[in-house]
Parts: C-alpha cells; sequence; structure tokens
C-alpha cells in the first residue's frame, strides 16, 4: 500500500484496487464469477471459484478482482489472465493468482 493519506479525524478512506469488479455468488453450491457488466469470469479464475466454493449457500459478494506482484498489485498481470480458459487458466493461476477483495455483501431474499 502507498503512504498514509494523512486523513483528518473521523474522515475514512479506502485503498484504490487496481483490478476488475466481479460479483461472486453461491447459490446451491454453484459458484457464479461475474464482470460488472455480466461476463463469465470463471474460466479464467478458476481459483478464485475454487475459493468461492467455501462460501456459505445464497450469498452474493461485490468485489474487486487483482493480482499481486513483488509488493504491488500489477494490473497487467490480470488482464493476461482474462483470456486464458482450461489447462492455460490453471497454470497461470499457479503462476499469477488473483484475489477476491469484498466489498460488500449483496442482500437478497431467499425463498
Amino acid at each position: 500500500m502507498g503512504p498514509d493519506p494523512g486523513l483528518r479525524p473521523g474522515w475514512a478512506a479506502e485503498p484504490k484496487w487496481d483490478g476488475f469488479r466481479a460479483l461472486v455468488s453461491v447459490d446451491a453450491r454453484h459458484v457464479v464469477l461475474r464482470s460488472r457488466r455480466g461476463t463469465e469470469l470463471a474460466p479464467a479464475f478458476t481459483e478464485v471459484v475454487a475459493g468461492a466454493a467455501q462460501l456459505p449457500d445464497a450469498i452474493a459478494l461485490d468485489g474487486e478482482l487483482v493480482v499481486w506482484e513483488e509488493g504491488r498489485l500489477a494490473f497487467e498481470r490480470l488482464q493476461n489472465r482474462l483470456p486464458r480458459r482450461g489447462a492455460g487458466a490453471v497454470r497461470a493461476a499457479a503462476e499469477w493468482p488473483v484475489h477476491f477483495f469484498a466489498f460488500d455483501r449483496v442482500c437478497r431474499t431467499i425463498g
């Protein structure tokens, strides 16, 4: 992270994540990972789907997909991950793992 922004007392800030905005949801043990525009991201980011499978059922999280490299966010590595599928996605996950940082839990009515 960068230096302390020197906020005044009573103020708060959060870092700017340099990644892809995404929504992950789990329903009936089925994980869906989509971009903010609705593009299916699961085939490119298999490690995020595997991690989300451990979440409770009937949950949706809004957040950001990011790649860390040598202590910094590496947007270019994230971009390189997007077109990879299948075995290529698995190999890329080992080299440039993607992390999902949740902002908010999206509430929804079940039933």
